[in-house]
């Protein structure tokens, strides 16, 4: 009992001594302005939320497919992850949801899941994935994609399992092999991001996407316990990113899901059947009540015990 407390003292000293660092470089450098924003992480208002449980927290992941000069916040997204972390217990489920889902946006009418984010930002997109699950995000995280491959350059790049070899001409035309295999920056964000080469389209990209954020957390969780992993890494993006937290939440954040245990994630994907809009795009349509049991399930401990 004495160890443990000693340890919670110790982690709290750290909390607290990063907190104070971090509020002086925000406060100090009123004109350290981000080098250039490319991540936003926005606290959501959740006033139509479910209730869940106070030690479950949700982010929403969201790869921005924002072109130069467009602001990455307002475009369509091009990946949706929903991630919910039991504090507790250190587990962690996600959700995937294809972007091409057609779904009832608040306010917009019926149209791809992505396009809310163009429609309404942070807030929308949260919203409307929320309505789907039937769980709201806490937070919203999106990226431009070039900055998601600096990231994971950043911790030496991450190894995942790849359940089948397939490659795509403009973006991998080499190909990834089955098995495990080392991804680098530029090949995470490539697997993320190659759809239709692969026998499912957007079903199987939004399984690969869950698969690189597990070796990214892995890769993470695997570090964070040597000095200054985590301070420079909230540090870094603190100095390209956009975010209504403060700093010691961000640290308190990045914590959380350092803690994660690997052999304690699981995820979904959302599956639905394909068909036509009435513009003519192919569009998805999301299986609402699969949706929405496996949003039932993590809304009390963040666990998934099966896909629906």
């Amino acid at each position: 009992m004495k160890a443990f407390t000693r340890h919670r003292v110790l982690r709290l000293a750290k909390l607290a001594t990063l907190g104070v660092v971090l509020a002086v470089v925000t406060l100090a450098l009123p004109d350290a302005a981000p080098k250039s924003t490319e991540i936003a992480l926005v606290k959501v208002h959740q006033a139509n939320a479910a209730a869940i449980n106070d030690h479950v927290i949700s982010i929403l992941a969201v790869g921005s497919d924002a072109r130069p000069g467009e602001n990455f916040i307002h475009t369509r997204g091009d990946a949706l992850q929903l991630v919910t972390i039991n504090t507790q217990t250190h587990a962690a489920s996600i959700i995937g949801v294809p972007r091409d889902s057609w779904v009832d946006i608040p306010g917009h009418g019926h149209d791809k899941i992505n396009a809310s984010l163009y429609y309404g930002g942070p807030q929308l997109l949260g919203d409307t994935v929320g309505n789907l699950i039937g769980v709201h995000p806490k937070y919203v995280f999106v990226t431009r994609f070039q900055w998601f491959s600096a990231m994971v350059r950043s911790i030496g790049g991450i190894d995942i399992r790849n359940p089948y070899a397939f490659s795509d001409d403009p973006l991998k035309r080499t190909g990834f092999k089955a098995g495990r295999i080392h991804l680098n920056g530029y090949d995470a964000m490539a697997y993320s991001r190659i759809r239709h080469s692969l026998p499912r389209g957007d079903f199987d990209r939004s399984a690969h996407q869950e698969i690189v954020l597990k070796g990214i957390q892995s890769k993470v969780h695997a570090n964070a316990a040597k000095p200054g992993f985590i301070e420079h890494g909230v540090l870094n993006a603190m100095s390209h990113m956009y975010t209504n937290l403060p700093p010691t939440e961000l640290f308190r954040l990045a914590q959380v899901l350092a803690q994660v245990d690997p052999h304690k994630v699981r995820s979904c994907v959302v599956q639905g059947g394909i068909g036509v809009s009435s513009g003519g795009a192919s569009i998805v349509l999301p299986y609402v009540a699969q949706a929405r049991d496996m949003g039932r399930q993590i809304r009390h401990d963040a666990t998934l015990s099966h896909c629906g």
